[in-house]
């Protein structure tokens, strides 16, 4: 079914309502808005890419950038950058339940997953910022063509483009390094490109969580700290924050990586579609395309969905206050530990 092309008004006026409350929710009652203040940025386009974080896309045209004043030292500088905020998740298998149920003996799928880099935290506030302040919402290069028509819809509450909770195209400064909320799929996936990542796909996401290694001791987690759930490694109902967190709290909850908070805080969106069967074998269809969506949120009631193989979706354009998301990169791009320039130095999806 084809999405509408425009908001209505009962739509907007509703979502805006919700907005206010998830608002209230996340900041105290006699707490004013604090929009986040405007950074400036160098005319020079090496210069500006690298402030902007897109480390990514820069060493994707090293040869471009070599020749330029100063241009070797800012590449290595994203090297050193990347280096700091990804994470090698090693070559290991996972499986995925292929049924809603997910019961014992039910169907499942085998997947070898080759080693990639991962964030180490998930993508915030601050820097999601940069994308809208470039004009992300407008370079559509990094958006599907299917999706243009629908780029109107992607508004903060004052209307601007911007994440759903935000104002006049502003993130609430106290909130600088909490997850980015209120993204559709599309967002998400237009900021990875921006950036020059993309996001993980789901077998990888739970890779890194369950860390399930191609080895002998044949072992997997099934959280990414260990077996049995701790709320105080990680950021659900059980923890009583009730909001977000920074995304640098709960270091106890890190997988053997590093990797922070792929449980609890915000579900995170992956780049797989949702595909799943009723227990007969069925495939389920949803009237919009959906995306899997892995780890809980902060509002995650049950255990059993707080876990590195619990599986659920989202549609695609959904906007949620609970899910965000984190980026990775294949190790072929990592030059800095293979130690060659990336193999498609022009890539993109």
């Amino acid at each position: 079914m084809a999405l509408r092309l425009f908001s209505r008004k009962k739509r907007s006026e509703n979502s805006e309502r919700n907005g206010r409350a998830i608002l209230e929710a996340v900041l105290p009652s006699s707490a004013k808005y604090q929009p986040a203040p405007y950074e400036s940025f160098d005319n020079d386009e090496l210069k500006r890419m690298y402030q902007q974080g897109r480390f990514g896309a820069l060493l994707r045209e090293t040869e471009k950038w070599r020749l330029q004043p100063g241009g070797p030292q800012v590449l290595e500088q994203c090297k050193r950058e990347l280096e700091q905020r990804m994470a090698l998740v090693p070559a290991g298998t996972v499986t995925l339940a292929q049924t809603l149920s997910a019961s014992p003996g039910g169907t499942e799928e085998e997947i070898h997953i080759d080693p990639f880099l991962l964030d180490v935290h998930t993508v915030t506030n601050a820097r999601f910022q940069k994308f809208v302040d470039a004009g992300g919402y407008d370079a559509l290069e990094f958006w599907p063509e299917e999706i243009w028509p629908h780029l109107i819809e992607l508004k903060d509450l004052t209307g601007q483009p911007a994440p759903r909770f935000w104002r006049q195209g502003r993130h609430d400064s106290r909130l600088a390094d909490h997850p980015v909320v209120g993204i559709s799929w599309y967002e998400a996936q237009a900021y990875a490109l921006w950036i020059g990542q993309r996001m993980p796909t789901e077998a990888e996401w739970q890779m890194a969580a369950s860390w399930h290694l191609n080895s002998s001791t044949d072992m997997m987690r099934r959280f990414p700290w260990g077996d049995a759930m701790d709320r105080q490694r990680c950021n659900v109902w059980a923890s009583r924050h009730g909001t977000t967190v920074a995304v640098s709290e709960y270091p106890g909850g890190a997988a053997p990586n590093h990797v922070l908070q792929l449980v609890g805080n915000v579900w995170e969106w992956t780049d797989s579609e949702y595909v799943i069967n009723d227990d007969d074998g069925r495939p389920i269809v949803g009237e919009m395309p959906m995306h899997a969506i892995r780890g809980a949120a902060f509002d995650t009631y049950f255990e059993v969905q707080a876990t590195a193989e619990f599986r659920t979706g989202q549609l695609a354009m959904a906007r949620s206050h609970n899910t965000g998301f984190r980026c990775a990169m294949d190790l072929s791009e990592a030059s800095w530990i293979t130690g060659s320039a990336p193999e498609n130095e022009n890539h993109s999806r």
